[in-house]
């Protein structure tokens, strides 16, 4: 790696894309873009399906792309991509995406929607129908091996009519790529499912008697390996850059800030997650608890593994107890915008007055330990309904779910001394980093560098033998 060589660094989220170039040698960050997909598409399910529409993310991430600097991005020599964990697509090799002749850009072509980790299609009887895993990982509704075992049985014509899968960072690799056939780092893989992480092997057996065609699955390999090369020159990058296979959006984010083992770290961004690096001679279970857990381990880098408490709990919550509120101003004549009653509830609830004995339990999208699970409202009185104090409620409601999956008491066990947080929802509401702090009663440090698009570029300058 010479003076001045830059890595690319993206990751294409659930609700927007973000790019980054890094300096190798400084790790600084030279130049960042991102970009809202507002990809969301109605499903046929209603509220229990989840899914996106796959040209416009990727338009949107192409147009970050192309904004950021030439000079810079002629000195790339490794693009690190990742993105939203667990969600699935479907393509046809050979015409799933089109180079244009006389651009850089890449036409997105016979593809299926993006169906993300958020889809609840797969209900608890459906997923007790289903082989156990050979896997410690449990198997729930969002999981890619669990969506495409759906269709495989309630819509087998969706699996006729394309032959690959991957997630849609999976996809964008291969389009860069040219690849015949997809590429998965084992931290995507083991969030499908049927995944045996050590061998880095799918219990092929298992999902082919459950109805899922071997074919369609990806190879799996280690994270941090590449994927291939990049096909055409791209943007100023020269072709034959060589591109990591895509990663987990959780790790990337995790990465950049987990320098100490006593480390604890805590993203709440659209969800929430609280994690810590295990030991590095951990060797997960062969199966799965008899009972599901609110903590799992996932693959990280170099053999290692993450102890993650993930909630589908996070900023989604505030953000749909925001639209609510605009929506009855609506409802009573009046037109807000979601920025001025951000602005608005924020600092009511900041205020030392909106301490609250409201108990509010925010789990309005389930937890994957207790899919049936339903928010509640509890302890009402006279004096506790105010905005602030149902704002201030709803935060410490957050935290409290949090605390009930991975408590101040693993942590201390496993010799945690602080959390650092990161996320868009963490960073922007400091209700959230107080009601932490007072929760764990451990220092919680903000660090803005908790950024998968950044993490996915340190990752690759980490990445050897590439």
């Amino acid at each position: 790696m010479g003076t001045g060589d830059c890595v690319l660094g993206i990751d294409i989220g659930t609700t927007s894309v973000k790019c980054c170039l890094v300096d190798v040698r400084t790790k600084e960050l030279i130049s960042s873009q991102k970009k809202d997909t507002y990809s969301d598409v109605p499903s046929e399910l209603g509220s229990e399906g989840s899914k996106q529409d796959v040209p416009r993310i990727l338009s949107a991430l192409q147009m970050c792309v192309s904004r950021l600097p030439r000079e810079g991005m002629r000195k790339v020599i490794r693009i690190g991509v990742c993105g939203q964990m667990h969600g699935c697509m479907l393509w046809t090799q050979g015409s799933g995406w089109e180079k244009k002749h006389d651009s850089d850009r890449f036409e997105i072509k016979d593809v299926s929607h993006l169906y993300t980790w958020q889809d609840s299609r797969c209900t608890q009887d459906f997923l007790s129908s289903l082989p156990v895993p050979k896997s410690h990982l449990a198997i729930a509704s969002g999981f890619g091996c669990a969506t495409l075992l759906w269709f495989s049985k309630f819509k087998p014509e969706k699996l006729e009519r394309y032959n690959k899968a991957g997630t849609i960072h999976d996809f964008f690799v291969c389009m860069l790529c040219d690849l015949d056939h997809p590429v998965m780092s084992v931290q995507n893989a083991a969030a499908w499912g049927y995944l045996n992480t050590a061998k880095k092997e799918w219990n092929n057996d298992l999902l082919q008697e459950a109805g899922l065609p071997s074919n369609l699955l990806p190879k799996v390999v280690d994270s941090g390996e590449a994927a291939g090369k990049l096909s055409n020159a791209w943007y100023g990058i020269p072709a034959g850059t060589p591109v990591i296979a895509s990663l987990g959006d959780l790790q990337c984010s995790v990465l950049p800030l987990l320098s100490k083992n006593s480390d604890a770290v805590i993203n709440i961004s659209t969800s929430a997650q609280l994690c810590f690096r295990m030991p590095q001679d951990f060797v997960p279970a062969d199966e799965p608890p008899s009972t599901p857990q609110p903590v799992e381990y996932f693959p990280f880098f170099d053999n290692s593994y993450l102890a993650v408490a993930a909630s589908l709990n996070g900023g989604n919550v505030l953000a749909t107890f925001v639209r609510t509120v605009q929506q009855w101003t609506l409802d009573l004549g009046f037109q807000v915008p979601q920025s001025k009653i951000w602005q608005r509830i924020l600092q009511l609830g900041e205020d030392a007055q909106s301490e609250s004995s409201l108990i509010i339990n925010p789990t309005l999208f389930g937890e994957r330990h207790m899919p049936q699970e339903n928010a509640t409202v509890t302890n009402i009185d006279l004096g506790n309904i105010s905005l602030g104090k149902v704002t201030r409620a709803l935060c410490n409601g957050v935290i409290t779910n949090i605390h009930s999956m991975m408590p101040r008491s693993m942590l201390t066990e496993n010799e945690i001394t602080s959390i650092i947080g990161g996320g868009s929802a963490l960073t922007r509401n400091p209700i959230l980093h107080k009601e932490l702090e007072n929760m764990y009663k451990l220092p919680v440090t903000l660090d803005s560098r908790g950024d998968a698009s950044y993490g996915s570029a340190l990752a690759a300058i980490n990445a050897t033998g590439v």
